[in-house]
């Protein structure tokens, strides 16, 4: 998908659809900055190894895909966040699927990279097909987690 170019099924930009990288939590979630304000941004559709989990432990290729987010929207990225059906989760987090300025779909690109599995909660639907074909191959290929964690 061209940044920018939002198809008609397509979940409802965020308001400008435009936030800035401010800091990395985690393989899933996210600080940024939007208008004038920080938001925790929680990726929809994936899940990562736990990092920082306040009663868990360190889980196998947590650290990998907390660097792999890093890679992929460092500090000062400019994003471009779109919602699905909920905006946030029960812990507040702003739900989101992002884009870089280059049209890499992040919530696509952990998946591939065998970074994160598929975690879908529902009512929130989009992407799944795409997101789960991800999955699919990078489990196939035994990407990332799909090897070091067996």
């Amino acid at each position: 998908m061209l940044l920018g170019v939002i198809p008609a099924c397509a979940p409802t930009p965020l308001p400008d659809g435009v936030a800035i990288v401010e800091e990395i939590v985690d393989g899933d979630t996210l600080v940024v900055r939007v208008g004038a304000g920080s938001e925790r941004v929680r990726l929809l559709g994936i899940d990562t190894p736990e990092t920082v989990h306040p009663t868990k432990p360190v889980e196998c290729f947590g650290p990998e895909a907390s660097r792999e987010l890093k890679r992929l929207a460092p500090p000062g990225t400019e994003l471009r966040l779109e919602r699905d059906t909920e905006l946030r989760d029960r812990y507040g987090r702003l739900l989101a699927h992002a884009w870089t300025p280059d049209g890499t779909f992040i919530n696509e690109a952990l998946l591939e990279g065998g970074y994160a599995t598929t975690l879908f909660i529902d009512p929130n639907r989009a992407y799944r097909p795409i997101l789960r074909a991800a999955e699919e191959r990078a489990e196939t290929a035994g990407a990332g987690l799909w090897s070091a964690c067996r």
